[in-house]
């Protein structure tokens, strides 16, 4: 990788603004925007409402999810004569399930001086209060829109052992929950964060049909940002466990339970009379 831009004075800023609070942003990067020669910035209509708040007026450039490959050569040119870039998304810190990969990385190929400028973020501040383990945890970002497909992403980490973190919107908060009963099972702890950080901030926790029931009694209570946490499964099966369940079930839809079981006894060389009498238990079930 090329560092030779790295001589050259100009400089892009990650700055993390705040989610909600205004009195978040840190001192360091209020001096940020106040000393950059343009802000590049995922909405100009709010980062406007933020710079004014600031006393702070500055050249604005929309760099957001549909345009920022095209604007790689625009910041490498203006890094180049010099000038001092920030970067800052809606809310939180950029790249942080905001626009800005893109951009950053052909800027760091290009070995141009990039500077994070830290702060907010929802999926630290939310974990910070949420009572739930997290020396380990997986960010999922958001889920696909449409049922299967969430389903699907759910099932890949149902034997996920790591605190999980999704972000979600308010149109689509009550289907989740649902949907993630239905996967995690109805008893797995979960707390869910409402506008953080805003005047009407609430968290809600308890097992997962709990916390769907909260949410679902008040239409009040759906609208906002929310961060869900779902803690990991305690007794994760492996991936071959799953399987062979799986195939097992298959089994016992097309045979006795004594035929199926005889079959995976062969297949994975497991006890033939455990396996039969699981099938039996799971015939029950």
């Amino acid at each position: 990788m090329s560092h030779s831009n790295q001589d050259i004075q100009g400089v892009l800023y990650i700055v993390a603004t705040p989610i909600g609070n205004l009195a978040d942003l840190s001192e360091r990067a209020k001096d940020t925007l106040a000393q950059v020669d343009i802000i590049a910035c995922e909405d100009t209509r709010h980062t406007t409402k933020l710079l004014h708040h600031l006393g702070i007026h500055k050249p604005l450039v929309a760099v957001h999810d549909h345009n920022e490959s095209e604007k790689i050569e625009w910041a490498a040119s203006a890094l180049t004569e010099g000038k001092k870039i920030a970067l800052v998304s809606d809310a939180g810190t950029p790249l942080i399930s905001d626009p800005g990969f893109v951009l950053v990385r052909a800027l760091r190929e290009q070995g141009f001086n990039i500077q994070p400028i830290p702060g907010v973020s929802a999926i630290i501040t939310a974990l910070s209060a949420a009572g739930l383990p997290t020396d380990r945890f997986t960010f999922e970002g958001f889920l696909p829109h449409k049922a299967g497909a969430k389903r699907e992403k759910l099932e890949a980490v149902a034997q996920e052992s790591r605190t999980l973190v999704y972000y979600e919107s308010k149109h689509r908060i009550l289907d989740t929950l649902k949907v993630m009963t239905e996967v995690f099972g109805e008893d797995r702890s979960a707390v869910v964060a409402r506008e953080l950080t805003k005047t009407f901030e609430t968290f809600y926790q308890g097992a997962l049909s709990q916390v769907l029931e909260q949410i679902s009694e008040n239409e009040n209570q759906q609208k906002g940002e929310f961060v869900v946490m779902i803690t990991g499964n305690d007794n994760p099966q492996s991936a071959s466990s799953v399987n062979e369940d799986k195939l097992f079930k298959l089994l016992l839809a097309e045979l006795p339970p004594k035929k199926a079981a005889a079959i995976l006894s062969e297949v994975t060389g497991q006890n033939k009379k455990a396996l039969y009498q699981k099938a039996l238990d799971m015939k029950q079930s």
